[in-house]
């Protein structure tokens, strides 16, 4: 019998919607959200939202400098608030639907026709606050109570390797994009952490990359997922990689051994940072059904207005770009096959060890992911209640 240890999940667990609604609360809405940088809201009143789910929020600069993050919806009749990916509010922010205001504090402190309100006491309708950590640079939020550590705590085993790429000091290079994808969120996180596949379906990166790519789970409790890749040892067929190589300039906050070094973390479940000398890009794997996932991304870079800099993080898009295309096919043939209920948990080699991993934390939190067999749609939680 297969060690339950090295198996992934059953094929049902990619495709169930009942699964689906066990997966947002004990995986997605207890772990930590990244909303964006710090340089995307730079000055007072500066917001930036975020939706997953049902749960929408936003963080905005207040007039101190802080940052703070609330849910969004007025006190009043549950209005939202702000309605765009990012802005400024002035002065304050107004509710769209009575005007109902709040400082940036989140404190209320305008209610038109105030005298018809009974005994209405301002402070005790205030926007209601979310969890929020920052951690180099970039803006975290965790939507439901949870023992999940602190995200400085989970990436503590790599500390010292990620603060030489100086992160907080980054801008962004674009704006978030949103791209979706008809496979289960799981897919994704399972591919982005897969190192078996690239011999067979990424030349382009294997060119770059060579036999140096590994992987590994963080000592502590494998919060994070590491991945890494280094390209200075580039074969000679692949023009992106030949060019990137080329015009990539010393970087002069990087260490000789990290001046051709791709680096990729995984924070768990849905957050992937791919660092590399020039910039850094982040994913997010925002589940919206158990068929349909979007990626959320945005790239960031330290200012470097040399030619040689831009013309590498453009070829770093080309190359990642034909990545990108090939994990898409790659994904949508594992989500069809798994619809089939003759698929059950497959084996996995021992040095996959993210993936191993990953199903075993999973059948952690959700102990039905260990039925083989597909239960009836309407008794998911009745049995996993009960395990």
């Amino acid at each position: 019998m297969m060690n339950e240890s090295y198996k992934n999940l059953p094929g049902w667990t990619y495709t169930s919607e009942a699964f689906f609604e066990l997966e947002k609360t004990e995986l997605i809405l207890k772990n930590w959200q990244l909303v964006c940088h710090l340089s995307n809201i730079p000055k007072a009143g500066d917001f930036f939202t975020f939706e997953i789910f049902n749960e929408r929020i936003f963080v905005i600069r207040d007039k101190d400098g802080n940052v703070e993050g609330f849910h969004n919806f007025c006190s009043h009749r549950g209005t939202k608030l702000i309605n765009e990916i990012s802005g400024t509010c002035n002065g304050k922010i107004t509710c769209p639907y009575h005007a109902w205001g709040y400082d940036f504090k989140g404190n209320l402190i305008k209610v038109p026709y105030e005298d018809q309100f009974k005994d209405l006491h301002k402070q005790e309708h205030g926007l209601q606050k979310v969890e929020l950590e920052i951690f180099q640079g970039f803006i975290f939020v965790k939507l439901l109570k949870s023992d999940a550590p602190s995200v400085k705590e989970q990436f503590s085993p790599y500390i010292n390797e990620i603060e030489q790429y100086r992160l907080e000091d980054m801008r962004p290079l674009g704006r978030i994009t949103m791209r979706p994808r008809k496979v289960n969120w799981k897919q994704i996180a399972d591919n982005y952490v897969d190192a078996l596949h690239i011999p067979v379906a990424h030349p382009g990166l294997l060119n770059l990359v060579g036999k140096s790519y590994g992987v590994e789970v963080s000592e502590n409790n494998g919060y994070v997922h590491k991945m890494w890749g280094d390209g200075t040892n580039i074969r000679k067929d692949c023009i992106s990689n030949i060019l990137y190589d080329k015009y990539l300039p010393h970087m002069e906050h990087l260490p000789d051994d990290k001046q051709r070094y791709w680096l990729y973390y995984r924070l768990w479940p849905n957050l992937a940072f791919d660092i590399y000398p020039e910039q850094m890009d982040f994913m997010q794997f925002i589940p919206i059904d158990a068929n349909t996932t979007m990626i959320r991304e945005i790239a960031y870079a330290l200012p470097d207005e040399r030619r040689e800099t831009k013309a590498a993080q453009y070829l770093n898009w080309r190359i990642n770009r034909q990545v990108n295309n090939e994990d898409t096919q790659l994904i949508n043939l594992v989500q069809e096959g798994m619809k089939t209920n003759k698929f059950k948990s497959g084996p996995l080699a021992s040095s996959e060890v993210c993936l191993i991993d990953s199903a075993n934390k999973i059948r952690e939190a959700i102990p039905i992911s260990k039925q083989e067999i597909k239960p009836e749609e309407s008794e998911v939680f009745k049995i996993n209640s009960e395990l």
